[in-house]
């Protein structure tokens, strides 16, 4: 859905942006702070800014000697792009999500929360991995955020804890595994059979 929506916007940009202010509401942003968020040209930002700016869809304001930014709940179109836009925003449109076994030894990959469109999940993403790569789990997370259009509330675990967390009934994690949520990695076999236990 995501192509489906550059192509019905115009452009990766105008989509990333629109996403990213309709998921961030209350918020003002330079272009430069837009431009690194979204992992986006700064010339297409400036350009797509006074698009988005001249029909009114955002607010633009000075704040400290800076041009700033803010998304216009009064914009006539604003409730329906929302809903467009949350019905956009879920796996398996996420192209960054099929580089997480690049990170490390990946054990397991749940996500929920802005992923599943889920906003009551603690999480948006469960992670297990062993000898992770920081520089590539950090790259990873930026991709996804640029995409999804917000930071994503992840937890990291390694291999052990995630079996001393299954073992000791977890709390926290037995909330996000009887919650909607998704795999996209899942190298622990007998997990499926405990999520099963547990919803019983």
């Amino acid at each position: 859905m995501s192509e489906i929506l550059e192509n019905l916007f115009g452009s990766k940009a105008k989509t990333r942006i629109i996403r990213f202010f309709l998921l961030n509401p209350n918020e003002s942003f330079s272009a430069v702070d837009i431009s690194s968020r979204n992992i986006l040209k700064s010339s297409d930002v400036r350009r797509e800014l006074n698009v988005l700016s001249k029909i009114k869809f955002l607010n633009e304001r000075n704040k400290k000697g800076r041009k700033v930014y803010s998304a216009n709940a009064s914009f006539p179109f604003y409730p329906e792009l929302k809903s467009l836009i949350s019905k956009a925003n879920v796996f398996p449109q996420c192209r960054s999500l099929k580089k997480i076994n690049g990170i490390g030894d990946v054990k397991l990959a749940l996500i929920s929360g802005v992923f599943l469109n889920y906003p009551k999940s603690k999480a948006d993403m469960i992670l297990a991995a062993d000898n992770v790569n920081k520089s590539k789990l950090k790259s990873l997370m930026n991709n996804l955020e640029a995409e999804i259009g917000r930071e994503i509330r992840y937890v990291l675990v390694s291999g052990e804890e995630l079996k001393y967390r299954l073992d000791m009934l977890d709390r926290f994690l037995l909330d996000f595994l009887e919650s909607p949520h998704d795999e996209v990695v899942n190298k622990l076999p007998k997990l499926k059979r405990f999520i099963e236990g547990i919803k019983k």
